[in-house]
């Protein structure tokens, strides 16, 4: 997928002994978005972009061990090893032959080393160089920055894709605002503004501006502006929209105090597994301390500071653990953090409050399984069939304040709640709307300047294709039944020579919240990879009658 920007200048930090200016050079090919004012808040703001700095970077995949040296070295040893093995077998006269052109080996081999090091050394140099740049090439679209008419935030995606970062800040860690248009833009971000934000002081007056001037002067002085062509991949796009899609999902939510976070990060600091299980436990019972068991080690922890308020008992296993560790920079500024588990294996986010900023930390079911290849939450978000114009009046009604509930606008345009919870879902998955886990509310977030290719991106899932076959191919009938404000649907569904017995549960906000089918893709994987095509086919079934 390819994203072409244009920014005037590069992003930079100006610093000296009173003051810090930080200015952001905008796509200016996108719809008029900045931002000036300065700065109130300024440590709690340089530990929080520091942090978001990290999710940028963080990359937890394998990475095996660099064998090139060793076998060069046992290539070279070979030919040593066999005239040993000759020399043992042959009269004095060879023996002695051996040795000398042993010697003459030797003499080679530091010729050799003589005259490629100069080499070898610049081979390495180009290498680290190659690295820094292909490390500055992911920072292109990271962080995504959105001026919205309460709060300014960033969002950005992990190298490895499995964890998201977004730092809102409202108006209060400001002390001045000279401007502002609301809106979406790309910035240019490299490793050396990072660097700048450390030079960030409480003493020195700090200025911040996502650079409004580059849309005053599009038409002269093209010589000035910076074009850049990035093949980005589906999967980092595709995983931005999972992220939001399961935001909206239901899910067990506590608070921790920071000091409880710190001992959970500190034992994982302290320790390190040598064999799995490599989870963590979160033992939740009504009016006690959270609970917090470690494996492989079965050390529980309980967090007297942190009771838990919900109203069902149970245990939540997380996988990723070592991803917290990002969170360690925000402890001396947190006053809390909040915790939401969507299940066992399942997404989890940790939401630090900052005061006037909080920082979203978005983590997929475990390290290894991304947000974008084996999470579709999409697929068990509302899904109600609405037609082209209503979705459009939902969201211009969005637009006009830039957020709001789906209970509001519905109340507005006299439309059922669902109605507008599976539109606003739709906009979701197609990335120009996110939902704001902390206040509750959908915001308007366009994450490209041209619509994306919904067709390469809403298909990404193998279960909806086959769903799709389904429908068409084998019709089946669905028994429905409301228990306790739930809807529970169940049908036998034939998959070519196989019936399988599908159950779904429904909430009243037409969201999927737990299901069972006895095919083999769900009893592998459960919902942790989203839902099978049977219950997929259930569901779109029901939805049409």
């Amino acid at each position: 997928m390819i994203f072409d920007y244009k920014y005037k200048g590069n992003s930079k930090v100006a610093t000296d002994a009173n003051s810090v200016g930080m200015q952001f050079a905008p796509d200016v090919q996108r719809d008029p978005t900045f931002f000036v004012g300065k700065l109130h808040k300024k440590l709690a703001f340089r530990e929080a972009i520091s942090a978001l700095h990290d999710v940028v970077v963080s990359d937890l995949r394998f990475v095996p061990k660099d064998r090139e040296a060793y076998m060069q070295w046992l290539k070279e040893q070979e030919s040593i090893w066999l005239s040993d093995y000759i020399a043992e077998n042959q009269v004095e006269a060879t023996r002695e032959r051996i040795a000398q052109i042993k010697e003459e080996l030797q003499a080679v081999y530091k010729e050799k080393d003589k005259i490629l090091g100069p080499f070898n050394k610049a081979k390495k140099a180009y290498f680290d160089y190659l690295y820094q740049k292909d490390r500055d090439a992911w920072f292109v679209l990271d962080p995504v920055i959105t001026v919205h008419p309460d709060e300014v935030f960033f969002e950005c995606f992990s190298q490895d894709e499995s964890s998201y970062g977004k730092l809102s800040c409202n108006y209060n860690v400001f002390t001045q605002i000279d401007t502002f248009a609301c809106g979406t833009t790309n910035i240019d971000y490299s490793q050396s503004l990072y660097n700048e934000f450390q030079k960030i002081r409480d003493y020195k007056e700090t200025s911040f501006a996502i650079d409004p001037s580059g849309f005053e002067t599009r038409t002269t002085n093209e010589e000035e502006y910076k074009e850049v062509k990035i093949d980005l991949p589906d999967s980092w796009v595709r995983g931005f929209l999972q992220v939001s899609s399961a935001m909206t999902l239901p899910a067990v939510t506590f608070d921790l105090h920071p000091q409880d976070m710190y001992l959970l990060c500190s034992y994982l600091r302290r320790f390190k597994e040598q064999k799995g299980p490599r989870a963590l436990r979160f033992i939740l019972k009504p009016g006690q301390p959270v609970q917090v068991l470690f494996e492989p080690w079965h050390e529980i922890f309980t967090f007297y500071r942190s009771p838990y308020t919900g109203s069902q008992e149970q245990t939540i296993r997380i996988w990723g653990r070592r991803r917290l560790h990002i969170l360690e920079r925000l402890l001396p500024i947190a006053s809390r953090f909040t915790v939401h588990l969507l299940g066992n294996g399942l997404p989890s986010f940790f939401i630090a409050h900052l005061g006037d900023m909080t920082f979203t930390l978005g983590l997929s079911g475990w390290t290894a399984n991304d947000w974008s290849q084996s999470g579709n939450f999409d697929l068990m978000a509302p899904r109600t069939t609405v037609d082209q114009k209503t979705q459009e009046q939902i969201f211009n009604t969005l637009k006009k304040d830039w957020l709001g509930t789906s209970d509001a606008i519905a109340k507005h345009l006299g439309l059922t709640t669902d109605v507008v919870a599976s539109s606003l879902a739709a906009y979701t998955q197609a990335g120009r709307v996110i939902y704001d886990l902390h206040k509750g509310v959908y915001r308007v977030r366009e994450l490209s300047q041209e619509p994306l290719p919904m067709t390469s991106l809403r298909f990404a899932s193998e279960q909806e294709e086959k769903a799709n076959r389904l429908l068409q191919e084998q019709p089946f009938s669905v028994k429905a039944e409301v228990k306790d404000a739930v809807l529970h649907l169940a049908a036998k569904i034939k998959d070519q020579r196989t019936t399988f017995q599908t159950e779904a549960q429904i909430d009243k906000d037409n969201r999927m919240i737990s299901g069972s089918c006895s095919c083999n893709y769900f009893l592998n994987n459960g919902l942790r990879k989203g839902p099978c095509e049977h219950l997929l086919a259930l569901r779109m079934e029901m939805n049409r009658n």
